[in-house]
C-alpha cells in the first residue's frame, strides 16, 4: 500500500524548510546601533552619505564619515544641514546605515573638516610623480626613508589603529593582509616589493602599538612596514595624495582613504581612493610595477 502525503502538509513542509534555510542565511555577527547626526554631503551614485554623527554608544565616538547604504531611496531628499536619525548595522568586515530619518528642519551651520593645522607647503602628486623623500620610525622603532624603497614596487596606505568601523582603516589593514599573502603565495611574483602602513595618530600610535597591529595581521617586517613619524610629516606626505584627516573633540580622528603604489624607479604608478578597490587590483598594480621599466631608468 503507497502512503500519500496530503498536499497542504507538503506545503506547510516546504513553507518551513524555506523559512528554516532564509533564517540560516541571515548574518549572526551582525550588531545594530541607534545614532544621528546633521547631513554634511550626500552622494546618491556612490550610495553615500557623509554624516558628522554624535556618540554612538558602546561603539564610536562623535565623529565625521561617509556611510555605505543598500537602498538609494534611503538618501531622497536628504541635504546638506539636515538633522537625521539613522541605524547603523555593522557586521566583522562591512558597516552600512539603514532608516535614514529627517528629525527636524535644515541648519545653515554645517560641520567642518576639523581645526586648523599648521603643514608643510607641499603640492598634489599625481601618477608619473616622483615621491619627495620622507623619514618615519616603523614598528621595530628602527628609521626608515622612502627613498631606501628606491628599486622596489612600494604600495602605501594610511590608518590609524584605534579605527572602529570595518570599512575604514581595518578594511586597509586586512586588504594589505590578504596582498601580501597573494604575493608570497605567487609562484611567479616579483620579488622587489614592500608595503608601508603609516599611522596619522602617531600620539597613540608608538612602534610597540603598531608592532602589536602588525602582528595581528600576520604583517613580515621583511616585507610590510608599520610606521610612524612627526605629525607634520605624514600630514604633507597625505595630503600629497589627497588624504585629509582632522581630530574631532572626542579626540577620535575623522578622515578619508587613499593607498598608492610607487614604482621601482620612485614615481607615483597608481593612487586608489576610498575603500572600492580589492587585494587583487592592488597585486595587478605592484606586480606590473615591478616588471615594468621606465625609458628613465637605467
Amino acid at each position: 500500500m503507497q502512503f500519500v502525503f496530503p498536499m497542504s502538509r507538503l506545503f506547510c513542509i516546504f513553507c518551513l524548510l524555506l523559512f528554516a534555510l532564509g533564517v540560516s542565511a541571515q548574518p549572526t555577527n551582525q550588531e545594530i546601533h541607534s545614532a544621528s547626526g546633521i547631513v554634511v554631503e550626500v552622494k546618491p551614485a556612490e550610495k553615500q552619505v557623509t554624516i558628522k554623527h554624535n556618540d554612538i554608544p558602546g561603539y564610536m565616538p562623535a565623529m565625521t564619515m561617509p556611510f555605505d547604504v543598500k537602498d538609494t531611496n534611503q538618501l531622497a531628499g536628504l541635504q546638506p544641514g539636515d538633522p537625521v536619525s539613522f541605524e547603523l548595522i555593522v557586521s566583522n568586515n562591512y558597516g552600512w546605515i539603514d532608516q535614514i530619518q529627517k528629525t527636524g528642519p535644515r541648519t545653515n551651520v554645517l560641520p567642518t573638516t576639523g581645526p586648523f593645522r599648521v603643514v608643510r607647503d607641499v603640492e598634489p602628486l599625481n601618477e608619473g610623480d616622483l615621491l619627495p623623500e620622507y623619514h618615519f620610525t616603523n614598528q621595530l622603532g628602527q628609521l626608515i626613508s622612502t627613498t631606501q624603497f628606491k628599486g622596489q614596487t612600494l604600495a602605501i596606505n594610511f590608518l590609524f589603529t584605534r579605527c572602529p568601523f570595518p570599512n575604514f582603516c581595518p578594511l586597509m589593514a586586512n586588504n594589505f593582509e590578504e596582498t601580501q599573502k597573494k604575493l608570497l603565495a605567487m609562484t611567479n611574483a616579483p620579488t622587489n616589493w614592500h608595503l608601508l602602513t603609516i599611522s596619522f595618530d602617531p600620539e597613540f600610535d608608538t612602534p610597540s602599538v603598531l608592532q602589536k597591529y602588525a602582528e595581528a595581521h600576520d604583517a613580515d617586517p621583511k616585507r610590510w612596514s608599520f610606521a610612524t613619524g612627526a605629525l607634520i610629516d605624514v600630514t604633507a606626505i597625505g595630503e600629497q595624495f589627497g588624504l585629509t584627516f582632522w581630530k574631532e573633540q572626542a579626540g577620535i580622528i575623522s578622515h578619508n582613504l587613499r593607498t598608492v603604489v610607487i614604482d621601482p624607479s620612485g614615481r607615483v604608478q597608481k593612487i586608489f581612493t576610498g575603500n572600492d578597490w580589492q587585494s587583487a587590483d592592488l597585486v595587478a598594480e605592484m606586480v606590473k610595477a615591478a616588471r615594468a621599466r621606465r625609458p628613465d631608468t637605467p
